[in-house]
């Protein structure tokens, strides 16, 4: 594994071209990011691995919402993880709690067999949690690989203390990845101040849709969001990112 990693979240083959573009060592591919990320379809995930080469982890989440699942939906879990590996995912993304907020282990064990010897990160549900330093030791009991957080907080610029608490916790044991406003500038700031080698972002940018014909006063869907906007990746962000990182990753070997 690099030494540091730049995970770019996507949710389209256009957005994942355009973050392998610009220097993306890894893909979290997902349906809707712009309410947090769901399931993705199996023709999405079968295009993207098509176009592009680096690894790519699937995140497995039936729905928007909190991360306390009926057994239907925990089923829904179990068999999309199994479905994605079995086409050839690298990794699964995923995060179960019990209602008291605490990680379900159980659960959570029987994704870490299921992904047998596929890389597993726990999402963001970790930043729900009710104690991030007893979900970090039962993460790594678990063999989970990666925990993708922000801090606990809405960024990871925000949730730097802990960032920097987990990272250091962390070393040696499991991959702490911060994420949640992740962009050229905030890896600057982590990077000089902890050590995180990880970084998850979207690079997102909002684009026109192409359509001349427009209907207006119908909305199908969050309200507030045109209906003739699209988010997309622009490579730039990532790009820049990336140089970032390698910079900051070059002074730090040398000084």
């Amino acid at each position: 594994m690099k030494d540091y990693i730049l995970e770019v979240c996507v949710d389209s083959v256009e957005s994942a071209k355009e973050a392998v573009s610009g220097g993306a060592d890894r893909l979290e591919l997902c349906a809707n990011l712009v309410i947090g990320g769901t399931t993705p379809g199996i023709s999405q995930f079968k295009q993207i691995r098509r176009v592009c080469e680096v690894p790519i982890n699937v995140l497995v989440r039936p729905r928007y919402g909190d991360f306390l699942y009926t057994d239907y939906e925990f089923q829904m879990i179990c068999e999309d993880a199994a479905m994605f590996l079995d086409l050839g995912a690298d990794g699964i993304v995923v995060g179960v709690l019990d209602p008291d907020g605490n990680l379900d282990r159980v659960r959570l064990e029987t994704l870490r067999k299921i992904a047998e010897k596929g890389k597993m990160t726990l999402h963001r549900a970790f930043d729900v949690c009710r104690d991030p330093y007893e979900a970090l030791h039962e993460a790594v009991d678990m063999g989970i690989d990666t925990i993708l957080t922000s801090g606990q907080q809405d960024t990871c610029i925000k949730g730097k203390k802990l960032l920097e608490e987990l990272a250091y916790l962390a070393a040696g044991h499991i991959e702490i990845m911060a994420g949640s406003g992740v962009d050229a500038n905030a890896i600057s700031c982590l990077m000089e101040s902890s050590k995180i080698q990880s970084f998850h972002m979207s690079g997102k940018e909002l684009t026109d849709s192409k359509m001349r014909y427009r209907k207006e006063g119908v909305n199908m869907g969050i309200p507030g969001m045109g209906e003739y906007h699209i988010y997309r990746t622009d490579s730039g962000k990532i790009l820049r990112a990336k140089q970032v990182m390698e910079g900051k990753a070059c002074l730090q070997k040398n000084g």
